[in-house]
């Protein structure tokens, strides 16, 4: 989402840091030219004017003037002002008993989804969530919100059919809490595509009966200023204590999460960075901050390889890449361990410089047509891909519906690859016979890329 304005902030810094003295004149234009990129990208107007206050403020101090390396220190002092825009550090859920969150907004902004995604990370982090469907203007929502539960195997609060009244439904609902085992309540209210009076009456009605640790406001990132104007008029009205922050993955300019933390004063708590149930996150707004700014962020990407590739199979994978036993079937199963992660666009994204390198775009198309010639392959010839002979290769291709040719580069580069770590575990024989240093340490990989 923010490749454009990541683009126009890092050419800006660029040039900064290739003037060989700092001057308020240097620092003028630059923050010009980041101002102009912060209103492209659908900031808010007076919270870009503030922000490039306070970076003026701190970018003019004698210390960085005189630094030497001025043009480092500013790019310092914009990464701290912009996690501090973005709310510092995460903020965390408030859950105490009776854990109660009220999950509000607009039609289409993604209410239901969101629940199902936050009571899917509760679980995993060991809460046990309750579902509870309190939209009776949307009957679909129900049924998706049971579907989404059955999913994730949380349990689901359904309302009788034909039920009107919200107030009666909530405690209904709170009854069947007490039947549970569950710790956290999620209840999933109704939304309008327009705010009206009606909707927020409502909302405060049930804010009053169930008295929740969190309101929690699920806002489209897409949809940008409005989601600033929508955020205030809920705040306002319900005394939000946090917000979501959906389709970060999208295409939208991005400024809506720039400008809510400032406009509300609440925190970004979590976003949703995909379309898939598991694709919900905590906010960092220091990752985030790194992420625009192309600094990458190596800790999310850590964090998302070890939630997707269990330890017995990272050793394993390791092990035959040792000792040069890998085959395509271990390449099957470690691209799809890479594609569990995540979109690899945003991958590439979290790890830093990447952005840099304009060939780094990762067609996903062709990762599937990679896929689709080895699984046209028979297990025999994953496991022993040297009997891949002419004919054999005719056949995998017309069955992945690719040309002879993109199986070949693809065979040619699985081989090389094989080449290299055979080589690399002969090269570790060798060392360890001479009794000299093994420059590919412990693990089998040279150091530095460990």
């Amino acid at each position: 989402m923010f490749s454009r304005l990541s683009d126009k902030l890092q050419d800006v810094f660029k040039n900064i840091r290739g003037q060989g003295r700092i001057s308020e004149a240097n620092i003028a234009d630059a923050l010009r030219e980041i101002r102009l990129a912060l209103l492209d990208a659908d900031v808010d107007y007076q919270v870009a004017k503030d922000f490039i206050a306070r970076v003026k403020e701190k970018a003019l101090g004698e210390e960085v003037l005189r630094s030497i390396t001025p043009g480092q220190q500013i790019v310092k002092i914009f990464h701290e002002e912009l996690q501090a825009l973005l709310g510092g550090d995460a903020a965390p859920l408030h859950l105490d008993a009776p854990a109660r969150i009220l999950v509000v907004g607009l039609n289409g902004a993604g209410k239901t989804t969101s629940s199902a995604k936050l009571a899917r990370l509760l679980k995993a982090q060991g809460k046990a969530p309750l579902l509870l469907a309190c939209d009776l203007q949307r009957p679909a929502a129900i049924d998706q919100l049971d579907v989404l539960g059955r999913q994730i195997e949380v349990p689901v609060f359904r309302p009788a059919p034909g039920s009107t009244d919200v107030l009666a439904v909530a405690a209904e609902g709170l009854k069947w809490c007490a039947t549970q085992n569950g710790n956290v309540q999620i209840f999933d209210t109704a939304g309008r595509q327009d705010l009206d009076g009606p909707l927020l009456d409502e909302l405060r009605a049930l804010r009053d009966a169930l008295q929740p640790r969190e309101i929690l406001l699920v806002c489209d990132a897409a949809t940008g200023q409005q989601a600033v104007g929508v955020a205030q008029r809920f705040h306002e009205a319900l005394g939000l204590t946090g917000l979501v922050l959906t389709k970060l993955d999208g295409d939208a300019r991005g400024g809506a999460a720039l400008s809510l933390r400032s406009v509300t004063g609440q925190p970004i708590k979590f976003a949703g960075v995909g379309e898939k149930i598991d694709q919900f996150e905590v906010f960092h707004p220091d990752r985030l901050a790194g992420r625009i700014l192309g600094m990458g962020d190596v800790v999310s990407l850590v964090e998302k390889a070890a939630e997707a590739i269990s330890e017995v199979d990272a050793r394993r994978m390791e092990e035959k890449l040792r000792t040069a036993r890998f085959d395509l079937n271990d390449f099957l199963q470690q691209f799809k361990m890479i594609r569990r992660m995540g979109p690899l666009e945003n991958l590439l994204g979290m790890i830093p410089g990447m952005d840099k390198m304009k060939g780094a775009s990762v067609d996903e198309k062709q990762l599937k047509r990679v896929e689709a010639i080895i699984l046209s392959m028979t297990p025999a010839e994953r496991g022993r891909p040297d009997i891949l002979n002419a004919r054999r290769r005719q056949r995998i291709a017309r069955g992945s519906g690719v040309s002879v040719s993109e199986v070949n580069n693809l065979v040619l580069r699985f081989n090389q690859m094989r080449k290299m770590m055979k080589n690399m575990g002969s090269m570790k024989k060798l060392m360890a016979r001479a009794g000299g240093p093994n420059p590919f340490g412990s693990s089998g990989l040279p150091k530095g890329f460990r």
